[in-house]
């Protein structure tokens, strides 16, 4: 088979996941006042991110709340809510984008902070917005192989920060309409954390389980968006259409090893109105079946896909079939379904 491989799990069930929505709300229209003569002297429409974008608001942590705390109260609520603990974690993986510097792993603090056993692995996989789903992955092959016997897989973004800083520079006197408009989706950001709890299917009948998936690389596109810890910039609309092309090459080639086109949720990745609907649209998908979190949490990043999960598992019935959307800049892009 060309591109990136098919893969299934054989004995790996997800045992719970969890959101935890950042409290400070911060609304679009209040990021349009921010930049209001801005916009005006470059001749620029106000609302475009809540009108076209689709995002009403999102959320940033308290000042003296580390996105770490937030990824490992995730993570403990996680474990509570599987009925796991601590001590029976083999593998932690974090997955977050955010970071405070490059060494050592963000993993370690999580791990410190949940009181997780010398006997845990743990470590970073970043794949941008993809993240989440490949620790997934990584840490179900470990569960198939015998090597370990649960596992928590956590994310906590955090965006006051990169927020602060790119509205800083868009209230410029200096700042041009190229300037905006290569920024924007910075602005579209959101804080949040998810975490998931992961285990074997023979010892846990409860749980949900983990089929497996396709994923594809498309990394011709790898400078469609880059962000650092100060600035993000985006050719959005290479994005997406790059995005979108590569999502239809994963679908296609899924279809030769598995049935999805009449599942009972898509929990994409949350990005805006227009991806969403264009995703539907081209992959023949029933935007009923779409659970949406973008509208009031922005883009939560390699949180987005979990935490979205989470707040629909109360909707979810026994034996549905969710499959899980995601694409990260570079880009990558991976499907993986669950069995409910």
């Amino acid at each position: 088979m060309p591109g990136n491989a098919t893969f299934r799990h054989s004995n790996t069930s997800v045992l719970s996941v969890t959101a935890l929505p950042a409290p400070e709300v911060h609304t679009s229209a209040e990021f349009d006042a921010r930049i209001m003569d801005t916009l005006r002297r470059n001749k620029l429409v106000p609302g475009v991110l809540s009108r076209l974008v689709g995002i009403k608001e999102r959320r940033w942590w308290p000042e003296d709340v580390h996105f770490t705390e937030a990824a490992a109260e995730a993570g403990r609520r996680a474990l509570v809510d599987a009925g796991i603990k601590p001590e029976q974690v083999g593998l932690m993986v974090n997955t977050s984008v955010s970071r405070d510097h490059l060494e050592p792993s963000t993993a370690v603090r999580i791990h410190d902070t949940l009181g997780l056993p010398r006997s845990a692995s743990n470590f970073d996989v970043t794949n941008a917005c993809l993240g989440f789903v490949n620790g997934m992955q990584i840490a179900a092959a470990m569960i198939d192989s015998g090597q370990i016997e649960y596992a928590l897989i956590v994310n906590a973004e955090t965006t006051r920060h990169t927020h602060e800083t790119t509205l800083k520079r868009l209230e410029s006197e200096d700042a041009t309409a190229d300037d905006v408009l290569q920024q924007l989706a910075t602005l579209t950001l959101g804080s949040g954390a998810a975490a998931m709890v992961l285990g074997r299917t023979d010892k846990h009948p409860e749980g949900h389980r983990f089929v497996g998936g396709v994923s594809r690389a498309g990394t011709e596109h790898h400078e469609l968006c880059v962000g650092d810890f100060d600035r993000m910039t985006t050719d959005s609309v290479g994005l997406q259409e790059a995005g979108i092309a590569l999502s239809e090459e994963l679908w296609a080639e899924a279809a030769e090893e598995f049935d999805w086109q009449h599942l009972d949720r898509y929990v994409i990745h949350q990005v805006s109105t227009v991806h969403t609907e264009q995703i539907c649209d081209r992959l023949g998908l029933d935007g009923a079946k779409v659970p949406r979190t973008f509208p009031t949490y922005g883009n939560m990043g390699p949180a987005a896909v979990p935490f979205t999960l989470a707040l629909e598992a109360p909707h979810l019935e026994r034996g549905d079939r969710v499959l899980l959307m995601g694409i990260g800049s570079g880009l990558n892009a991976c499907c993986a379904e669950i069995e409910w």
